[in-house]
């Protein structure tokens, strides 16, 4: 996600504490893409037989429906670019550019002016595609690398974030965030723990930087300070990082 700068007095390896913490897994599609459509105000109309005069009047007024379902569009074309791309691990770089491509667009209709002051924000996300090598690590065998989901937490509220690992290893990291402006935040490590055992205390040696460019309820799209390109989807809002 962010780019992670270690001193070099710092024990504790740059892979073992980039802020998405490295790791792939198969794909899944149908979870991938099991978002469903959210019926628009205007499905509700167009789903039952109303009376013509009513048909009429809601005619008039298309473009009141035309962006949200733009919008669904974009996410689904998304999702399904992604669906077998292992994270990102499998992508050629044709891929990355489709991908980026459609990203972009659902950035260019983001309703989420100011990300960091809304509640949309909080909770914990599971990473889905990014094109992160300190993540992907695709230089190495896939047994040398984690198969298990990838999560980041962000709390707003308390400017706090966690990123997790699931199988193999359970990494996991911690920061404060730092408000650069309403979209992007300076992230500072604060600690770490090493297969949910070994914790380690960090002095502010990591840091790195975050812009969210497209939030929804379900989505959520981040760049980072090297360019890299992240997509999350949101499994638990209720979430709340450790303080």
């Amino acid at each position: 996600m962010a780019t992670l700068c270690l001193s070099s007095s710092s024990s504790v390896k740059l892979h073992q504490i980039s802020p998405f913490i490295h790791s792939s897994f198969p794909a899944n599609p149908n979870l991938l893409l099991s978002f469903p459509r959210r019926r628009s105000f205007f499905d509700h109309f167009t789903a039952v037989n109303y009376v013509p005069e009513l048909r009429a009047r809601v005619s008039l007024f298309p473009f009141f429906f035309t962006k949200s379902e733009d919008t669904e569009s974009l996410k689904q074309e998304l999702l399904e670019a992604i669906a077998l791309l292992d994270r990102g691990a499998e992508a050629t770089p044709e891929d990355q550019k489709l991908v980026d491509q459609i990203a972009s667009k659902l950035e260019a209709a983001n309703k989420v002016k100011e990300p960091l002051k809304s509640s949309l924000l909080n909770g914990k996300w599971e990473l889905l595609y990014t094109t992160s090598q300190s993540i992907l690590q695709t230089k190495r065998p896939k047994f040398l690398r984690a198969n298990g989901k990838i999560y980041q937490a962000i709390n707003a509220d308390t400017l706090r974030a966690q990123n997790m690992e699931t199988w193999p290893f359970f990494n996991q990291a911690t920061a404060n965030l730092v408000p650069l402006n309403a979209r992007r935040v300076a992230v500072k490590f604060d600690s770490f723990t090493i297969a949910s055992l070994i914790p380690i205390k960090n002095r502010g040696s990591g840091c790195g930087e975050l812009e969210i460019t497209y939030l929804d309820e379900e989505l959520r799209i981040s760049r980072g300070n090297q360019g890299n390109l992240f997509i999350l989807r949101m499994v638990d809002p209720s979430y709340r990082v450790p303080l």
